[in-house]
């Protein structure tokens, strides 16, 4: 296919990349140029403008929150004005299921078709294309991106026609994640006061009754305090709990545990751990507790 491909951040530059290496004519767009130049050199073409990435198939956006997106897809020389009728917007960016909802009918006036396709993964997932993408969007645009998806990720989940469906499935996501990071932070900070030795017990726990990869990730990065360079920074992991509770209060659900992760990114983020991976709040426990800091990477 012939695909534009706009944000080239830790999860893009890799996506991109993949997307080269399986026969697909890219071209990259982001706001440093620098970071074009390593696809550039793997055999993508840089565009100079925004809208040059805009001329192919379909156009990819893996971008940090909902205030990128709307300035990549509504802007003068964006996705909206500068694509082709029939082309495809696929977002695979953590928004809102509000903005997916403008971008669905923007893109409709336009005669354009729009893809929501966020993925779960971390930076060392998208670069072995071993994402999973959670997809949602007409058939036939989905069938159309299928090659795109086959090519970044290990596999797609499809979950239905509307594209704000997947979005709402990715925050959800994002909000068990956050609320596993919490518990183990908890739990090890439980044992460790008592002199428990921390990698053991994150061993312990992921070799028996939590052995699910998400477990020995944040635990080992909790265990380890090890939360930079950060692989998934603490300010988005507080954007996508902010959109999780946004949406919930949109469909009147409560979620009460949401609103304590929200407390506790906030509080990460007033100890000035902005630079820090988001599993940092794992050590808010810890520091409770009287066991140390958040900052740096043995804090």
């Amino acid at each position: 296919m012939k695909v534009g491909f706009i944000g080239l951040g830790r999860m893009g530059a890799g996506m991109a990349a993949n997307l080269v290496r399986a026969g697909h004519e890219v071209t990259v767009y982001n706001r440093t140029p620098s970071k074009m130049q390593a696809l550039v050199e793997l055999g993508a073409r840089a565009a100079a403008r925004l809208a040059d990435a805009c001329q192919g198939d379909a156009v990819v956006t893996m971008l940090a929150d909902d205030s990128a997106v709307e300035g990549v897809v509504f802007g003068d020389e964006g996705v909206i004005h500068s694509s082709s009728k029939g082309a495809i917007h696929v977002s695979m960016s953590t928004i809102s299921v509000a903005l997916s909802k403008r971008l669905v009918a923007a893109h409709a006036d336009s005669a354009q078709c729009f893809v929501a396709a966020p993925v779960f993964g971390r930076p060392e997932a998208a670069a072995a294309a071993k994402l999973f993408i959670v997809a949602a969007g007409a058939p036939d645009a989905l069938d159309t991106s299928s090659p795109l998806f086959k090519a970044l990720g290990q596999k797609t989940l499809f979950v239905g026609n509307e594209p704000p469906a997947a979005n709402l499935v990715k925050l959800s996501g994002n909000f068990l994640l956050a609320s596993v990071i919490e518990a183990l932070g908890e739990a090890i900070a439980l044992v460790g006061k008592a002199g428990v030795d921390r990698h053991r017990y994150v061993d312990l726990l992921t070799s028996t009754i939590f052995p699910a990869p998400v477990y020995k990730t944040y635990g080992e990065l909790i265990a380890d305090r090890r939360f930079e360079p950060a692989a998934f920074a603490a300010p988005l992991g507080h954007k996508d709990i902010r959109l999780a509770l946004a949406a919930a209060e949109a469909l009147r659900v409560p979620m009460p545990f949401a609103s304590v992760l929200h407390d506790r990114f906030l509080t990460l983020l007033a100890h000035g751990g902005d630079a820090l991976d988001w599993s940092a709040i794992g050590q808010l426990a810890a520091k409770d507790a009287g066991l140390g800091g958040t900052r740096g990477g043995n804090a």
